[in-house]
């Protein structure tokens, strides 16, 4: 079998640019899908945060420039090889010389302008061509659209297919209809205007774009690939992916495992591989953030931006009874009203609640060490991954049966012992409560049953590896 290409292409990748979920998953997902069959490497704006002790390895390639509706832009091409991966990385001072990822005016043009170069710089690859472009949420949602509509004559163009992959259907990149000609250049294009147009034609919709156009659509779990073919979870995109379901599917993401590891983690206080580890972390974390040491008192945790979508209004119906029966603790930083409801209630009930707002990696470990459960009712949740980590720490999670949550936690069966961690089915603070209530009374009543879960949480498979293979299957299937 001949060696297959892919070009991945994502705005951020960790350790590069890491904001969100989808830089950790651009991070390690690349890796585990290398193989001697499969050469795969990345492809990344060359942003003014990428820190500088990467920048001054990247090798400069060539320079080329970008055709952007009327305009001709300039794009450096950039390598670094680390580890196994070769990384490309795509240079525009005007475009990528901000203080921040996101979060300007122009990102509009700004995303436009990286997909278009992710196409051009595909002639400009050395000893590379790719057969397959993987593209990730709507930062690179245009390249199946220029690839079909404006490099489908171009040498070797036509043969390359397209993978999209949905982090989060949430954000789609929707701009005014005048973009379509200014920046795209496809307004004289019949097809791109009826499947960008969004709102009746008064918008341009990014995401749908490759919704439309991509040979393949992936979401980041099973039960999410379903969920965006109804209204609730669609976003106003169902009919398309109804339309298209036979090229949608859902492939669950993993974790880096070497680095979550309570084994080897040096962030935490006390390393261990079994349950018992725990309670030198539990009675450590809680004199830390000035709680009582009560080792019989379930410790109740999150790690989570502080939003909606995260459940956190369920939280907060329930949360004075919730200390009723646990210590709770919350790290992250999010919506102004939950940020102060929280620290309120931390000076109110300092005895039982510990509100930590502010972004910690190494608390956040210390957390996943030191905690009983893992509270994460989210609205929605394409994958998620702190139920992963959670529970390869021992914690185990309190989650609402959706997305990736519904596709790696198995609900705890009282009758046969099976289960990883504990799940309740509908968006209701009651039954946020009540699961929570009944996983404290097992923890206190029944040791032996609470260690047992513990085990199975610890021993599930969360590895990039399955991951890995459902990709490596994806790509192949595109060519054969």
């Amino acid at each position: 079998m001949s060696k297959l290409n892919v070009l991945f292409a994502s705005y951020e990748a960790a350790p590069f640019i890491k904001t969100g979920g989808l830089g950790d998953v651009a991070g390690a997902l690349p890796k585990a899908v290398q193989c001697p069959s499969i050469d795969i490497r990345v492809v990344l704006p060359k942003l003014s945060i990428i820190p500088e002790e990467y920048r001054e390895k990247m090798k400069f390639i060539c320079s080329f420039y970008v055709p952007l509706g009327w305009r001709s832009q300039y794009c450096g091409l950039f390598e670094l090889r680390m580890g196994r991966i070769t990384w490309y990385f795509l240079d525009n001072e005007y475009y990528f010389n901000r203080e921040n990822a996101y979060g300007y005016y122009d990102d509009g043009e700004r995303m436009a302008y990286f997909s278009k170069a992710i196409c051009e710089c595909c002639r400009y690859l050395p000893d590379f061509f790719p057969d397959v472009i993987h593209c990730n949420d709507w930062h690179t949602a245009l390249a199946p659209v220029f690839l079909r509509e404006q490099y489908r004559y171009a040498p070797g163009y036509d043969r390359i297919k397209t993978v999209f992959t949905i982090h989060n259907l949430k954000f789609q990149g929707v701009y005014g209809s005048s973009i379509l000609g200014d920046i795209l250049g496809l307004s004289g294009c019949e097809a791109a205007r009826n499947q960008l147009s969004w709102h009746d034609g008064s918008c341009v919709n990014y995401l749908a774009g490759a919704a439309n156009y991509a040979d393949r659509i992936t979401t980041v779990s099973p039960t999410y690939a379903k969920e965006i073919c109804t209204p609730y979870f669609g976003e106003g995109m169902q009919d398309i992916f109804i339309r298209r379901s036979q090229v949608v599917s859902g492939i669950l993401n993993g974790i880096d495992t070497n680095s979550y590891n309570p084994a080897k983690d040096k962030a935490i206080v006390h390393n261990y591989s079994s349950p018992e580890g725990k309670a030198a972390n539990k009675a450590a974390l809680q004199r830390e953030l000035g709680l009582p040491e009560e080792p019989d008192v379930p410790l109740c945790v999150a790690v989570s931006r502080l939003t909606e979508q995260k459940g956190f209004d369920l939280v907060d119906a329930v949360v004075e009874e919730l200390l009723d029966t646990a210590q709770v603790v919350i790290l992250g930083t999010g919506d102004a009203a939950y940020e102060n409801h929280y620290r309120d209630l931390a000076a109110r009930r300092p005895d039982r609640f510990s509100a930590q707002i502010l972004f910690s990696e190494p608390l956040s470990r210390r957390i996943y060490a030191g905690g009983d459960l893992f509270l994460m009712p989210s609205r929605f949740e394409p994958c998620g991954l702190s139920q992963m980590i959670s529970m390869r720490y021992g914690t185990l999670p309190v989650v609402r049966q959706t997305g990736g949550l519904a596709d790696s936690v198995l609900p705890y069966n009282k009758f046969t012992g099976e289960g990883n961690g504990f799940s309740f089915a509908n968006f209701n603070a009651h039954e946020l409560l009540f699961t929570v209530k009944d996983a404290c009374a097992l923890y206190r009543e029944d040791p032996a049953a609470w260690k047992k879960l513990q085990e199975q949480a610890m021993a599930a498979d969360f590895s990039w590896h399955n991951s890995a293979l459902a990709y490596r299957e994806l790509y192949r299937s595109l060519l054969a």
